[in-house]
């Protein structure tokens, strides 16, 4: 979801008259005991959910149940109720909570509150939460909504962790687990109690602009990597549960000439076995919410089709939580695509199709009204209306707010600020990739005592954070951010005896790279996010690639880093001495990729994406179906694979022994692969298991990821790593171009593929 609001925070604190009245009794009452008291079966805090829902409902008025069905962007409450930001406004919260009943307030990128710290944030949702409930008939809380997509991203001081892509690079289940789980402490510290996030879809075209907010390529790397941020997400063992999103459902990532939000048009066969899988790991591990896919798939809008929010994500995967929309897509059901004539019926076919809850920006007025006609005419029934303002009350019952609605705005500043920076650091280090390394330049050694480090991302918090990072497009100019560039960390992690020389201007870095023992470069992409960030030409820019070419030219060894969130066409800078992806590291990354480049700590990342060769061949990736075209670039043609990474040590791994030579459809296949560190360092190996399929009726790619591990092992040890394959991984979609068969694993021949060593098994 969007804003294009980005607020810069304010030097002087924010209280208003209305503010102080909400406030007053914050402490007091929130963390004393239930705001709720008396004999409704709805307030019995030992009723289950499904009982105290149904109560509720049984009470409520249709305007009031039509209410719940809103979330509406904060910036509606403040200042001029509509896109100034500000202070909150008493005829505002009227409008929205008390005369609409609105049952969700949500922050996009660029709205905090005006001081922005979080303190504020939760001094906020308490303000909004207790004109809510003390203006509800029935006292119904709202749920607050917040894009935290790489650690409380919105809030200044927060720590920022490496975006989804980065993420994706480490291979770490257990890790983007602790990445979610310090979120989750984060966000529910300033009552913000629903995130967006994470992002299910898959990373295949470099031009699209939300490519770094996937996780991978690949549909079983993707998928596992969601489900674990879920995991983290929702973990209650801190007391306070909060909501993941599984977004953005389904098949968003394919717009047909890679423009964010462009129609995609893909074969059923595709859409099955390729882009729902990950979407559905995520929903299986117990998402609690799922955002749909703002564009349209096969000719249907996505908030129009009851295929797949109702058929596929409701009757085949069996989810019970909240369908919301994204962005205003409920009005471009009518505005944009013309598959309603007016708003009530836009509403009514995304309500019918299976959209419980709405996403709206502050200049939408008329959903609530529009909403209520669609009922009134019978568009909507009555049934459905209870049905989605149910999957509301229960999220809410679900998360305690109704018993617990406020958050401490005393502890707020000590959960946040600055938490859990060893964990950002270690996240950064993990998925920062190192793909070129000549001769051994890395690590740098004890003979380079004197460091130049240059290039327009060497120093730029912004370019390290990228999009979602404060703004919506990243950090809002005069806005500084706390954390560690890549000189910085340099600097304050330099041996005894070296220097570090941060030269901004290029003429001036080719000069003194002459007489420096070490350049180390560091280009890549300005922030953005959405359709702002598409790139219809995803190359280094042609004066990047013009100074890593004059700084090779100097003779002095070239170490280049590249921080974006795509790999990026290097042209003239693609043969340095070495080449390091950083990706967007986050608040920590300078001191992570210090750390690599010194050798404190051993690369691990491997690409979770192909990187190109050249412009021209988007979409691309390792599972591209073979043709018969035997031109070059006609078949999968990549600068460095899917999974590629070196290490400062080296590794062996065997052949794979399987647990079976035959095993049913529904069986699993247990994978051993010898694994040995032949090298001098420890390190950690990310071993990636393929399956691939000799003979098939319908088109195979060579290969496809089906399991993986990270070993961690010391210099010259030797290990069995096992992985466990589900054979319903290898399932496809039958019969003709239609795709009209069952989706099924078909018998047959298969192997198991680890490195250059495979094995054979038979399903049954």
């Amino acid at each position: 979801m969007r804003s294009v609001l980005a607020q810069t925070p304010r030097a002087s604190r924010w209280r208003t008259p209305i503010i102080a009245a909400l406030l007053g009794v914050t402490v007091t009452v929130g963390l004393t005991g239930p705001v709720n008291a008396g004999k409704a079966t709805y307030l019995d805090p030992d009723a289950s959910v499904s009982t105290r829902v149904a109560d509720l409902l049984k009470r409520m008025t249709v305007a009031e149940k039509a209410g719940q069905l809103q979330q509406i962007a904060v910036t509606r409450l403040q200042g001029d109720c509509f896109w100034s930001g500000g202070e909150l406004r008493d005829s505002c919260l009227k409008e929205v909570l008390a005369d609409q009943h609105a049952g969700s307030i949500l922050s996009g990128g660029g709205m905090p509150p005006p001081n922005n710290t979080p303190r504020d944030w939760a001094e906020l949702t308490n303000a909004i939460q207790r004109y809510a409930i003390e203006h509800s008939r029935l006292r119904i809380p709202i749920v607050y909504g917040v894009d935290a997509v790489h650690g409380h991203n919105n809030v200044l001081g927060a720590t920022m962790f490496p975006h989804q892509i980065g993420l994706g690079a480490t291979w770490d289940r257990e890790l983007v687990e602790d990445v979610g789980r310090s979120t989750q402490r984060a966000v529910a510290a300033t009552g913000t109690t629903w995130n967006f996030s994470p992002v299910a879809d898959l990373a295949r075209d470099h031009r699209w602009g939300r490519y770094y907010e996937t996780f991978a390529e690949d549909p079983l790397l993707a998928g596992a990597l969601s489900a674990a941020s879920v995991e983290g997400q929702q973990d209650r063992s801190s007391g306070t549960p909060v909501a993941a999103t599984v977004k953005h459902f389904a098949g968003y990532s394919e717009p047909s000439n890679g423009h964010d939000r462009v129609p995609a048009d893909v074969s059923m066969r595709y859409l099955q076995d390729t882009l729902l899988p990950p979407y559905q790991q995520g929903v299986a591990a117990g998402a609690l919410t799922v955002m749909v896919n703002s564009g349209a798939v096969n000719g249907i809008p996505a908030h129009a089709s009851k295929h797949l929010l109702t058929d596929v994500l409701r009757r085949q995967w069996k989810f019970d939580g909240l369908v919301v929309s994204d962005w205003n897509d409920v009005r471009s059901l009518q505005t944009a695509y013309h598959v309603a004539a007016d708003y009530p019926r836009a509403i009514a076919k995304a309500v019918n199709a299976g959209v419980d809850m709405t996403m709206l920006p502050p200049d939408d007025r008329g959903f609530h009204a529009s909403l209520l006609t669609a009922i009134e005419k019978g568009l909507i029934s009555r049934a459905r209306l209870d049905q989605a303002a149910g999957r509301v009350l229960t999220l809410k019952f679900r998360l305690g707010l109704v018993d617990q609605p406020y958050v401490d705005p005393e502890q707020a500043d000590d959960v946040v600020l600055g938490a859990d920076k060893a964990l950002a650091r270690r996240a950064a280090a993990e998925s920062t990739v190192l793909l070129r390394n000549q001769e051994g330049a890395l690590p740098l050694g004890g003979s380079a005592k004197k460091i130049l480090v240059t290039g327009p991302s060497a120093d730029s918090m912004p370019n390290q954070l990228g999009g979602w990072s404060i703004g919506w497009q990243g950090v809002p100019d005069g806005v500084t951010v706390p954390g560690t560039t890549v000189a910085e960390g340099l600097k304050t992690g330099a041996p005894d005896g070296t220097t570090v020389n941060h030269v901004a201007d290029p003429d001036r870095a080719v000069v003194e790279a002459k007489d420096s023992d070490v350049a180390i470069v560091v280009v890549g992409e300005k922030p953005g996010s959405e359709g702002p960030a598409d790139s219809p030409r995803p190359v280094l820019a042609a004066g990047q690639q013009a100074l890593v070419k004059a700084l090779n030219a100097t003779g002095t060894p070239v170490v280049e880093v590249v921080v974006a969130g795509r790999p990026l066409v290097l042209g003239d800078a693609a043969e340095p001495d070495a080449l390091l992806m950083a990706w967007l590291p986050g608040t920590e990354g300078g001191g992570a990729v210090a750390d690599i480049l010194y050798g404190r700590t051993n690369p691990s990342g491997r690409l979770p994406v192909s990187w190109p060769k050249a412009l021209g061949n988007d979409p691309l990736h390792y599972q591209q179906l073979p043709g018969t075209n035997g031109g070059p670039e006609s078949s999968y043609h990549a600068a460095y694979a899917f999974g590629a990474g070196l290490s400062y040590t080296t590794y062996t791994t065997g052949t794979p022994t399987l647990s079976r030579d035959a095993v049913g459809p529904r069986g699993t296949l247990k994978v051993s692969v010898p694994v040995a560190n032949t090298g001098q360092r420890d390190g950690d190996l990310v071993v990636p298991v393929y399956a691939a399929q000799p003979t098939s009726s319908v088109l195979a790619p060579p290969k496809r990821l089906v399991g993986f591990a990270r070993a961690r092992l010391d210099a010259g040890e030797r290990k069995t790593a096992h992985i466990d394959v589900p054979v319903w991984l290898l399932a496809v979609t039958g019969g003709d171009v239609d795709g009209a068969g069952p989706r099924r694993v078909a018998p047959g021949s298969y192997q198991i593929v680890v490195g250059d060593e495979k094995a054979s098994f038979m399903v049954r």
